[in-house]
């Protein structure tokens, strides 16, 4: 069945503006020359460790804040249960590379990823042309001293390199990590790349929740790179490293903690690759079947039209006329009923389309996918990451239609319940929170000394959103009330659950 999401209840999610775009960031959202791929709903970016390099000096340039992930086959098995990690895999500025499996997985759909872009090899790249350059970097993480370590040897190979500074916090969960003594440190250093090693998915989860109000160019998440780097771990050898075998070489040096991941990222990684390649492989062509693309531009909407297979042979085809309309920065109607079926590429760009868009304050509607696209997003669990609309007649037909919508409902008259809708994330918690502070204030004390915040219309929160949560929940107790969140929906559970906060989800009240 066809999921449609009704305009109201999808406005404020589409409409955040994560990151405050200008014509000169536009060079980092463009499609690279080679087309993306997409494994497991992850879109990698089918770049070389250079050219990843380059993105990231272009990141730099346009002084906006960026979060690059280098996603190995465990984040990619991670995000098969945390909804979280899975959305910022999806709405990162750069997914690179980091496993050879990985590319040898894409080889194996048909849009091969031309090398592995390792954290540990990319970093030292970013390193050498830091110096050559003048950018300033900041180390946040890794165990006692390894930061410094790594910051002390760096300065010995580049003489002219800026260590900006290092900090590693106390280890703690996410959720009680102190993170204005953390800004206190980064804004004191003004660095242009920070490199964050929490390990994944704690470290992806804390720049999601913090970069955009820390200001720095590029934040990336590098694992144990600065160990790498800091000589407390050594890697393989260059043969290993080049041959896939790393792995083999990683498990001998911390068999206990490594064994049961790579078993279990083993056991879910290749029956999931398996089942996509199977859905998505190629199929042969109807008699007179043809591939097109045909595109109106209206004031508010650029519309296009996209029939026949949604494909890397396809965009490789036609790459004049695709290129074109992905560029749009219009609002995008794209209607995908004519198309056959979708591959693994044909994803990715449909997900890249979407970042770049949204990146611009605009939105991506998919008009009544057919059959073969509604399969594929399933299967890449990408469905409630787009705005699918199933008939014309649903389609907004003005700009007034597609305005922002109230994050928190007020209480009715004489009640104390508060209802937030949307989605409740790093952008706007801060908002959210004040304005339910405000309402449960205009009503006063609940006769059943209850507050009720009804969660019924929100799709998703992140940590930030789940944090905020806790602390309404202290907050209500400091005034010695209680607090419910009712009617949470299964991704709110799932990330309220990954947060280790499983105590908010409570029974109904009677």
């Amino acid at each position: 069945m066809l999921t449609t999401l009704s305009i109201a209840e999808t406005d404020f999610a589409l409409a955040k503006p994560a990151r405050a775009w200008s014509p000169d960031s536009a060079a980092t959202s463009l499609p690279s020359p080679a087309r993306p791929v997409g494994m497991l709903g992850v879109a990698f970016d089918n770049v070389t460790k250079a050219e990843a390099v380059s993105r990231i000096e272009e990141m730099i340039a346009t002084r906006r804040p960026h979060h690059v992930v280098t996603a190995n086959v465990d984040f990619l098995v991670q995000a098969q249960r945390d909804v979280e990690l899975r959305r910022i895999l999806l709405e990162a500025d750069l997914v690179l590379c980091d496993g050879t499996p990985l590319v040898w997985a894409s080889r194996l759909l048909g849009n091969a990823l031309p090398e592995r872009a390792a954290g540990a090899d990319v970093v030292p790249l970013l390193i050498r042309a830091a110096a050559e350059k003048g950018h300033r970097i900041f180390f946040l993480g890794a165990g006692p001293n390894v930061a410094a370590e790594a910051a002390e040897r760096l300065r010995r190979q580049h003489p002219g390199l800026i260590i900006a500074g290092h900090f590693s916090p106390p280890f703690c969960d996410l959720l009680q990590m102190d993170f204005a003594e953390v800004a206190r440190q980064v804004a004191e250093a003004r660095p242009d790349i920070l490199l964050v090693s929490f390990g994944c998915p704690k470290q992806e989860k804390w720049i999601a929740m913090h970069y955009h109000l820390l200001g720095v160019p590029v934040v990336m998440g590098v694992g144990a790179t600065l160990d790498f780097i800091a000589g407390r771990v050594a890697r393989a050898p260059v043969l290993m490293q080049r041959s896939g075998t790393e792995w083999i070489y990683r498990l001998a040096q911390e068999p206990r903690r490594l064994l049961r991941r790579y078993a279990n990222d083993l056991l879910r990684f290749l029956p999931a690759l398996a089942l996509q390649w199977w859905t998505l492989r190629p199929r042969g062509r109807s008699p007179g079947q043809a591939d097109a693309i045909t595109s109106v531009r209206t004031p508010e909407w650029q519309q296009i039209r996209v029939t026949g297979d949604f494909s890397a042979a396809t965009l490789d085809r036609d790459r004049g006329s695709f290129d074109e309309a992905l560029q749009t920065l219009h609002h995008c109607q794209l209607d995908l009923s004519g198309v056959r079926q979708m591959d693994s590429t044909g994803t990715a760009v449909l997900v890249h389309w979407r970042k770049r868009l949204h990146a611009h304050g605009r939105r991506l509607m998919l008009l009544n996918p057919s059959t073969g696209v509604r399969r594929t997003l399933k299967l890449m669990r990408l469905t409630r990451h787009f705005w699918i609309v199933a008939r014309e007649a649903e389609v907004p037909s003005h700009g007034g239609a597609l305005q922002t919508t109230q994050p928190v409902l007020p209480p009715y008259p004489g009640g104390h319940t508060v209802a937030w809708r949307g989605e409740v994330t790093a952008s706007n918690s801060t908002a959210i929170w004040g304005l339910t502070l405000e309402h449960f204030a205009s009503v006063g004390p609940p006769p059943r000394q209850t507050f009720i915040i009804d969660l019924s219309r929100v799709r998703f929160i992140d940590s930030s959103g789940a944090e905020m949560m806790g602390r309404l929940r202290a907050w209500a107790r400091h005034l010695k009330k209680d607090l419910r969140f009712l009617g949470l929906r299964p991704d709110v559970c799932n990330v309220l659950r990954m947060a280790k906060l499983a105590d908010l989800l409570q029974a109904p009240l009677q």
